[in-house]
């Protein structure tokens, strides 16, 4: 009994983190782990279990989301498939050890980003006026869409606080509404996590029992934050975004040193 409780409230909690800032897979990932689920499938399970919850914040979002310069829903759509089945496929041929090492860093780049996008995105209005418009369109587009691409590569690998980095990134592109940016988030985070399950189903890796208990809890929970993060101010919402990356960042040095 125990077991399903520990499920259900890892699915819960981890929809509504994922709806407010993201990282819900380092809840569900150690809730699967302790009940006894091997760490590749807990990790595919629980990005799996996930998906309805991403969808759920995203709906919940729907009329605040605005895209970066350069990018549209079709182009979203395009890099985010590409990306969660290249990343997927990539878990299924290889291990989580070196990528693991890595991750701590990634999010403490990443939260260091989000601190810091504003100010960098405000140097680059001031100093691009030399440019031609059009060529300045087109140079932004690219590196948008290369940098969404590399992002959605990691999302079908790990996911783990794929939402840190997201917004991170869509902090750099320009976005400074945070309930649009949470919106998109979800988007992207739904789009790849999508092709992501479809690669894993294939690799056999999936936890059908439990599957079921955690998409249904996070879906509850991510209808639940997205409410949750309506209540906060913009600035409110952006120190508890850098407080939950802090605090992924010294988990997982943590446990990278204790390993």
């Amino acid at each position: 009994m125990i077991e399903w409780i520990v499920v259900v409230l890892a699915g819960f909690l981890g929809g509504m983190l994922n709806a407010v800032a993201g990282g819900g897979s380092f809840l569900t990932l150690p809730a699967l782990i302790f009940v006894g689920v091997p760490p590749i499938a807990a990790n595919t399970t629980g990005t799996a279990a996930l998906l309805p919850g991403y969808i759920a914040s995203a709906w919940r979002f729907r009329h605040d989301i605005e895209y970066p310069r350069g990018l549209s829903l079709l182009t979203v759509s395009v890099v985010a498939l590409l990306g969660g089945s290249v990343g997927a496929a990539m878990l299924l041929l290889t291990t989580n050890e070196v990528f693991s090492a890595l991750i701590p860093w990634l999010i403490l780049l990443s939260t260091a980003a989000f601190i810091i996008g504003p100010k960098l995105m405000s140097l680059k209005k001031n100093t691009t006026g030399s440019r031609s418009e059009r060529h300045y369109c087109r140079y932004i587009q690219a590196i948008n869409i290369t940098a969404l691409l590399v992002i959605c590569i990691y999302g079908g690998y790990f996911n783990g606080g794929l939402g840190i980095i997201l917004l991170a990134a869509f902090g750099l592109m320009g976005q400074v509404n945070m309930y649009g940016m949470n919106g998109l988030k979800s988007i992207v985070s739904a789009l790849l996590t999508v092709i992501a399950v479809i690669v894993y189903a294939f690799g056999g890796t999936l936890q059908l029992e439990y599957l079921l208990v955690l998409g249904v809890s996070s879906v509850v929970g991510g209808y639940v934050g997205a409410a949750f993060t309506y209540r906060l101010s913009q600035q409110r919402l952006r120190s508890i975004i850098v407080f939950i990356g802090v605090v992924m960042c010294v988990v997982f040095f943590l446990r990278a040193h204790i390993d």
